[in-house]
């Protein structure tokens, strides 16, 4: 852990940003550089295009298009001397927590910092739990913030 990387997978909410600040201070405890992953969902379904005047691609672009801007947004913010490193991936088959653990796993990660979106009840049972997802199959420490 204490050469390796912290992942800080974000979806840009509130409760992301709040993990921010756990995953910038274990960077800089550790003396490792910051990788943040931004993952982008493939739409599915022909609901999601019915009313598009562009392509699914294009559409898919342009979201990964609007993600890097964030990014840049963020990156701006940052007050640290850590190594920071962004990164945009698609996911293919809607599975985001697969995505990270294979950021973790490929990309010289020593701990994962996430954000729990603390759902509960019938609200946790309709929502795909990623930090559950990524804690159970990740190889590396995972540290999630509420």
């Amino acid at each position: 852990m204490r050469t390796r990387n912290i992942l800080w997978p974000t979806d840009f909410s509130e409760t992301a940003l709040h993990a921010l600040s756990y995953a910038v201070e274990m960077a800089n405890f550790y003396h490792v550089g910051l990788r943040i992953l931004h993952v982008v969902e493939q739409l599915s379904g022909d609901e999601n295009f019915q009313i598009l005047a562009i392509t699914p691609e294009e559409l898919m672009q342009n979201m990964e298009a609007v993600a890097a801007q964030q990014m840049q947004g963020l990156l701006a913010k940052l007050d640290t001397d850590v190594k920071v490193e962004t990164l945009v991936r698609r996911c293919e088959e809607n599975n985001i927590a697969e995505q990270i653990v294979k950021e973790a796993q490929q990309g010289d990660i020593g701990m994962i910092v996430m954000a729990s979106h603390g759902r509960t009840g019938l609200a946790h049972l309709w929502h795909d739990n990623v930090a559950e997802a990524v804690t159970a199959r990740a190889s590396c420490p995972v540290l999630i913030v509420k």
